[in-house]
């Protein structure tokens, strides 16, 4: 998005990619329900190719992109259920966001996020290496050395830590919420329902572009 100060660009988004994989054993392809059309049709779209959007969605405070437009040659198993896809989505003012998911494919959970004065990068955006720590990389006006020979400056780590997993919390987060209503006469908090749906649309609009020949499908708010 672009920020204007004193009536000039100062940064503007551009690219954001997301990957999320695992890969599955012979058991899970064949007996999971993530790969039962009866059970959990949506396949790995439904699963991880959540989390991709998810992270995108994030990175451009969840505004919904203009449309999607989903990639060429999925992977799907033989009752038809995606093992393995991706989209590119779109905005109007020009932002671009490509994701791609797969159970056929070694465990990997990025996110970088690109902009014209820095660089964002996750290296385990779902499932973190550590229980109680995450950690990010931020590349800021970042140039080549001298004569090409390296970066500078470099970028720099970054270590979230916790008290607790990120399940302990989300349960905490969870208790908290129901203990306002209960206790406080607190409404039901709207943040949460209204991502989860925003994720969703953009779900439903990437099966919609596979199903109707990779042709673009505009996203509904």
């Amino acid at each position: 998005r672009d920020r204007e100060d004193n009536g000039y660009i100062t940064f503007k988004l551009l690219p954001i990619n997301t990957m999320v994989s695992f890969l599955a054993n012979e058991d899970f392809l064949q007996n999971d329900i993530r790969v039962k059309p009866d059970l959990d049709g949506l396949g790995v779209l439904g699963d991880i190719g959540w989390y991709c959007i998810r992270g995108i969605l994030w990175a451009v405070d969840y505004e919904l992109p203009k449309n999607v437009v989903a990639l060429h040659h999925p992977v799907k198993n033989q009752a038809g259920v995606l093992l393995a896809c991706g989209a590119s989505l779109y905005w109007a003012d020009g932002k671009v966001a490509t994701f791609h998911c797969s159970f056929l494919t070694n465990l990997t959970m990025d996110l970088t996020v690109v902009g014209t004065n820095g660089t964002i990068h996750v290296t385990d955006l779902v499932i973190p290496y550590e229980e109680k720590s995450a950690p990010f990389s931020v590349a800021s006006k970042t140039n080549f050395a001298e004569l090409s020979t390296g970066w500078d400056p470099h970028p720099s780590k970054h270590v979230v830590t916790t008290d607790l997993p990120q399940e302990g919390l989300m349960v905490q987060e969870f208790c908290r919420l129901v203990q306002g209503i209960r206790d406080a006469g607190v409404k039901p908090e709207g943040k949460w329902p209204g991502i989860t749906r925003k994720t969703q649309i953009v779900v439903d609009a990437v099966k919609a572009s596979i199903d109707n020949g990779f042709e673009s499908v505009d996203v509904a708010s």
